[in-house]
């Protein structure tokens, strides 16, 4: 019998909790795979858990996921009908910015969830989770925009945005997210 989607992910779940090819659980509370839907048309990728995130094993908990729920609900997207994830499944100490070989061995989890997925949308938050699909590019140059691409393998459409905590920290990157946000509504709307 097959495993359902939901079954897959608890078992790439499961191994990432028995991950040890980075330092980054010696330093962990808690994993964190990943949450939602997993049947989701949208998964959201963010770069890395937080502390909250770390505390409680899921994503986008503290404040950034506080304003990504308001976000969300401007564009009228449950966050029971997405999957939201993070490329690093262990937080960094002290919330450093990911080492590219962290993001290295994180990828085989990554994309095994979008394997199984297969959203039809993907929206990166933030600066590492856009260059992670888009490295010669930058954010403040292509957020907002949608973006086909065969990464790994996998036909993928991404449309990244900056990162909720840089909107907590910015009213004009706030303002870019909100406007995104409303793009994506339309984007929606239309496919």
């Amino acid at each position: 019998m097959a495993l359902t989607k939901e079954q897959q992910l608890q078992y790439i779940s499961h191994l990432i909790g028995e991950c040890h090819k980075c330092d980054l659980y010696k330093t962990a509370t808690n994993h964190v795979p990943g949450h939602g839907n997993a049947n989701a048309e949208i998964v959201f990728i963010g770069e890395a858990p937080g502390e909250q995130e770390d505390l409680q094993g899921l994503p986008f908990v503290g404040n950034s996921g506080k304003l990504l729920d308001k976000l969300l609900n401007t564009i009228k997207v449950p966050r029971t009908d997405v999957f939201i994830c993070n490329i690093l499944k262990h937080r960094p100490p002290e919330n450093r910015d990911p080492l590219p070989q962290e993001m290295k061995v994180c990828t085989p989890y990554l994309k095994a969830q979008l394997k199984i997925i297969k959203p039809k949308l993907i929206i990166t938050l933030g600066r590492f989770a856009m260059n992670y699909f888009f490295p010669e590019e930058s954010i403040s140059r292509i957020r907002g925009q949608v973006r086909k691409i065969i990464w790994q393998e996998l036909p993928l459409t991404i449309i990244p945005v900056y990162h909720p905590s840089a909107g907590l920290r910015n009213g004009a990157m706030l303002k870019s997210l909100q406007e995104d946000f409303l793009s994506i509504g339309q984007y929606l709307q239309k496919n």
